[in-house]
């Protein structure tokens, strides 16, 4: 006996998970949006387990905060973090990120590779 196809409407895992983390990731552009504009030249960062798309649903948010000075690097994480847009921010001067992105250290190499922008400021 075959089995009945599902509905061409139907929703696979992953055609939610999918919606799901679009959804999750329009959320993070538009809060990280308004959060750059107190800190021109800086950016925010998404990285980890949402940028690479290998989330769960215990997974947190990891970002970068990248400014012209650490000083305002540091502004712009503690924005982040008084507006609970994300679990853990590394604040850090476009120096610093360029000198770590280029890094032979796998880890930054693995953050690089996988960051997503959200927001220029």
């Amino acid at each position: 006996m075959a089995m009945a196809s599902p509905p061409s409407n139907s929703n696979t895992v992953a055609e939610i998970r999918e919606r799901k983390l679009q959804r999750r990731l329009a959320d993070l552009r538009d809060s990280a949006e308004r959060l750059v504009v107190g800190c021109p030249g800086g950016s925010l960062w998404l990285f980890g387990s949402l940028a690479r798309g290998d989330w769960d649903a215990y997974s947190d948010v990891d970002m970068l905060a990248i400014a012209a000075t650490s000083e305002d690097a540091e502004t712009l994480a503690d924005a982040v973090f008084s507006h609970q847009v994300a679990d853990d921010v590394l604040a850090l001067s476009t120096t610093e990120w360029e000198r770590l992105r280029c890094s032979q250290d796998p880890y930054w190499q693995a953050i690089s590779r996988d960051a997503l922008c959200l927001a220029k400021g």
